[in-house]
């Protein structure tokens, strides 16, 4: 093997996102026949991982999660960067292209602090920051108080031991690449939606770079892929930004996507939920099913959503 890697993965330093870049570096050494120092991992500190304060959507959205990676990708101080994709803004630049996914994990949302929505307490003060998770919760239970809660699984976890609130939602997905899959009670995904591409991990590299676009190729996942890119597409086609309240799910099955969507206004007490099946590959599915939604949508839902660009 060579002295120096064939590839440098940039990813952030929090221990989820580690987590999902050994994933990557491992699926690549197995495809390419390489040994793990092939694979450089290169850790940075996000904006989104410094401020824990207050919610993503006041201050920079999910552009707080990539800013960093995207300016090393560019400058060529690494190959790809790896993401969580339901963290990636909808919107790319064209510099950048989406090479991989990979295969994707348990969509659901788990809720930690009680087995049902259903089964809080009456008045329960919940832990979230997640306008997705809050207005879906709010529309259940309207008795409920949502306060903001920002911090890695560890912190989240930490909080919640030490009674800051009665009960947090986080995604299986995290917390099985974690090892802790013991943790809450999963919730399915016909009671509950989570957010777009959910589970699921998207590595990027610059656009122009066929090298590594072929590398890359090797471990893309195109189930995963057509579900991810769907819900991403149904995304785009709404205009939804961090302060709306979208849920969705898809499904892969014999080169068709179903899908099923929810938006929420975002106290939840109004919503709009639609469903549709389309060709795997086929954004005219998700666009046709965006249109339907805010044709239907009240204004307390629709003032939150732009549409298409």
């Amino acid at each position: 093997m060579p002295t120096t890697p064939l590839l440098k993965l940039g990813t952030r330093r929090s221990p989820l996102a580690m987590a999902q870049a050994y994933e990557a570096r491992s699926r690549l050494c197995a495809a390419h026949g390489w040994e793990e120092c092939a694979v450089e991992l290169v850790p940075v500190v996000a904006s989104g991982d410094k401020i824990q304060d207050r919610p993503l959507a006041e201050i920079g959205g999910k552009a707080l999660w990539t800013r960093e990676l995207d300016a090393w990708l560019a400058e060529g101080e690494i190959d790809a960067a790896v993401h969580s994709l339901k963290d990636v803004e909808t919107w790319r630049p064209d510099s950048f292209t989406l090479a991989a996914i990979l295969p994707r994990a348990d969509k659901r949302d788990v809720l930690i602090g009680a087995a049902t929505v259903h089964a809080l307490p009456q008045g329960a003060t919940i832990g979230t920051s997640a306008p997705r998770r809050a207005a879906q919760l709010l529309h259940m239970r309207p008795d409920c108080r949502v306060v903001t809660l920002r911090g890695n699984v560890a912190t989240r976890l930490a909080k919640l031991a030490a009674g800051e609130f009665d009960a947090t939602f986080l995604a299986a997905a995290g917390l099985v690449r974690l090892g802790e899959t013991g943790t809450g009670h999963p919730l399915e995904t016909k009671d509950w939606l989570p957010a777009p591409a959910q589970g699921a991990i998207g590595i990027e590299c610059r656009t122009d770079d066929q090298r590594v676009r072929d590398l890359l190729q090797a471990i893309d996942h195109a189930p995963s892929r057509a579900e991810a890119m769907a819900e991403r597409a149904l995304l785009a086609a709404l205009g939804g930004s961090c302060h709306s309240s979208i849920a969705v799910v898809c499904d892969h099955s014999e080169s068709m996507l179903s899908m099923r969507a929810v938006l929420f206004s975002p106290d939840g007490a109004e919503c709009v939920e639609g469903a549709a099946s389309f060709a795997a590959g086929d954004n005219a599915g998700p666009e046709r099913l965006a249109e339907d939604l805010l044709a239907r949508a009240t204004a307390g839902i629709s003032a939150h959503f732009t549409g298409p660009k």
